[in-house]
């Protein structure tokens, strides 16, 4: 009923930036809480920024100072605004985000299929 699609990721140099950008799309009433994780290889998966519909923002202690979290609410879209890339920011990059659904008029949780975000010189 809702996708969410993210596009931006890529191979960057380590001092590079990147943006990130995820639409959702579908059967949407309103989005609330929106986020970016990531995972690395043979690593668990870990918040990377969030930020709620009214706009606060939190970010893990590695990204705070280089990453920014946005989100346009008329479109659906959340961004990811990665500046001073480090190797160690290599990873599949995942949106996440809480959707009250037209059908139900309940909150339901969807992920996007992920985007390869690569730090190398």
């Amino acid at each position: 009923q809702v996708q969410l699609v993210e596009s931006g990721g890529g191979l960057v140099q380590p001092g590079g930036s990147l943006r990130l950008s995820c639409a959702a799309s579908g059967s949407i009433f309103s989005m609330y809480g929106m986020g970016w994780y990531r995972q690395a290889p043979g690593k668990q998966r870990e918040l990377v920024a969030g930020i709620t519909s009214g706009g606060s923002r939190n970010y893990a202690d590695s990204v705070k100072g280089r990453f920014t979290i946005s989100r346009d609410n008329a479109k659906n879209t959340v961004y990811l605004q990665m500046n001073s890339l480090k190797p160690e920011d290599t990873a599949v990059y995942y949106c996440n985000a809480e959707v009250l659904i037209i059908a139900t008029m309940r909150p339901q949780n969807y992920w996007g299929q992920g985007t390869q975000v690569t730090v190398s010189s």
